[in-house]
């Protein structure tokens, strides 16, 4: 009851897999979390989500490209899901915010401990009415290294498809994509420029076997009997 009521004192709302209100596309994963905890809203319409995700090193070109598909998925009702990394990450929520939708972070540590420390403040501004950050570790968990393949199933736990914009070959965002195929979602790619190595990871995917999209339009239609 003490640790409880120190979580609730920090702002910090939970919500067991056995509740009601547990994303239900969450609980049709392998290994759920058990316990999510939220700062924010989980709203039933983020039921209808999308993960857009991909390099921390984003090129002028991922900028565009992120934002050009999260603006027009937003549009479309989507709820955008993300990790609160630099670069893409950040791009995709700071968009979705822009585009008056909904987006939903999901930590790698606490959520007392928000990591990358610069994007503090687009944490607060997810929380302040435009979607939650959440985490299936405890508030004061710190972000290790280990932490993020464990993130990642989450992020494609939530939505129903992953789209990744920009990544190299060694990219973290791969591990989501291919987290995403064995969870049985749709994974999205964008080629791009055949002179960058960041273009090297929605390739290698492509190849794989996810789709290789140029636009929003595009990935609305393959989920059109989902949404």
């Amino acid at each position: 009851e003490s640790y409880a009521q120190s979580i609730k004192d920090d702002g910090i709302g939970w919500v067991t897999i056995y509740d009601s209100a547990y994303p239900r596309l969450l609980k049709e994963i392998y290994d759920p979390p058990v316990v999510i905890y939220y700062k924010g809203d989980i709203l039933p319409q983020d039921q209808k989500a999308l993960a857009v995700v991909g390099t921390r090193k984003m090129t002028g070109y991922g900028r565009v490209v992120t934002r050009q598909f999260t603006k027009e998925l937003t549009w479309a009702g989507l709820t955008i899901i993300s990790g609160l990394a630099r670069g893409v990450d950040g791009e995709a929520h700071k968009t979705a915010i822009e585009a008056g939708g909904r987006t939903i972070a999901v930590l790698g540590g606490g959520l007392n401990q928000i990591y990358p420390p610069e994007n503090r403040v687009l944490a607060q501004n997810i929380i302040a009415g435009h979607g939650a950050i959440i985490s299936e570790f405890p508030p004061d968990y710190p972000p290790m290294p280990g932490n993020f393949p464990s993130r990642n199933r989450i992020i494609s736990g939530l939505s129903l498809a992953v789209l990744v914009t920009e990544a190299a070959e060694d990219s973290g965002s791969l591990i989501t994509a291919r987290l995403a195929l064995d969870q049985g979602r749709e994974v999205f790619a964008v080629p791009g420029p055949i002179t960058s190595s960041l273009s090297k990871g929605p390739i290698d995917l492509i190849k794989a076997g996810a789709i290789p999209v140029t636009n929003a339009a595009e990935i609305l239609e393959e989920l059109e009997t989902l949404l």
